[in-house]
């Protein structure tokens, strides 16, 4: 299960990236918001984010308009590992090296395109289970 969520400001990506997890078979849960109305990112961001730490999802996906609060929220929740990425190859990277379990995005930085990219990027991509980047994980949750 993936979870998902956005501000006023992602809403519109929301959607689109939700369909075309449909599109691929994917489950998710929309954690909202459910209408371009503003709201406060910190909500829907605390949401997924301990959707994520407790296991009720397996992965996260969450979207404002720069990425940049909405990830700064995510991090605040022990477990979390939200990377904001305008790129694929920072969102495989971030798999392989960090196994982040949550990707952040900004819907007024990126194109549709492009973030449907990202966001296959970084669900098709598995942590490497290297040594040396479970000795970096580990230190970063101490």
């Amino acid at each position: 299960m993936i979870g998902i969520g956005s501000d006023h400001g992602g809403f519109a990506l929301k959607e689109a990236i939700k369909k075309h997890l449909e599109e691929r078979g994917l489950e998710y849960k929309d954690y909202g918001t459910y209408s371009d109305a503003s709201c406060d990112y910190p909500v829907y961001g605390r949401a997924v984010a301990k959707a994520v730490a407790a296991g009720e999802c397996q992965l996260g996906i969450l979207i404002c308009g720069t990425g940049i609060g909405i990830s700064i929220t995510a991090n605040k929740v022990p477990g979390v590992r939200a990377a904001l990425c305008s790129d694929c190859f920072s969102a495989e990277a971030t798999r392989l090296h960090n196994n982040a379990n949550i990707l952040a995005l900004g819907a007024r930085v990126l194109g549709e395109g492009l973030a449907l990219k990202i966001v296959d990027t970084f669900l098709d991509t598995p942590f490497s289970n290297d040594e040396r980047h479970i000795r970096r994980i580990s230190m970063i949750e101490e």
